[in-house]
């Protein structure tokens, strides 16, 4: 029990940090409550496929701010991932933070991921079903869908 004791006196001793991840994990359970339907609702339906129109909204871009826009996106995701681990120890939505920002990172075979991921029954179907609520047509998946998962 001495373990506990000074583990209590530990967390004690840094009140205002716990304070301050408390409000985070808050901030990160209602802002994701609203912002991944409102992202998911705004996803083109093509989105997951090659020649998808945000893609290639990109690609037309200015050199300069693409990597300004790939470097900001990757430094949010860094610290989602970050506070996702956080939150594994304290209140939050750890797992669904840690994904977003596992998503949010570039990295080789993300896009394979990302397919594999919407193509797991139960999110495929939470997602059209949030989609078909705002009207909007379902997502797309690549033909070849069952050699990528």
């Amino acid at each position: 029990m001495d373990w506990l004791n000074e583990l209590w006196t530990r967390l004690r001793e840094h009140e205002d940090w716990l304070a301050w991840i408390g409000f985070a994990s808050l901030a990160t359970v209602i802002i994701s409550a609203f912002a991944v339907p409102i992202l998911i609702r705004s996803m083109p339906a093509d989105y997951f496929l090659e020649d998808s129109a945000g893609s290639e909204w990109m690609r037309r871009r200015h050199p300069a701010l693409r990597l300004l826009l790939v470097l900001f996106k990757n430094l949010f995701g860094a610290v989602l991932v970050v506070g996702g681990l956080i939150m594994f120890i304290t209140p939050g939505q750890g797992i669904l933070t840690l994904v977003a920002g596992i998503l949010l990172l570039n990295f080789p075979g993300k896009r394979r991921f990302e397919v594999w991921l919407v193509g797991r029954k139960p999110v495929h179907r939470a997602i059209d079903w949030i989609r078909r609520r705002a009207g909007r047509p379902p997502i797309l998946l690549p033909a070849d869908q069952s050699k990528i998962g």
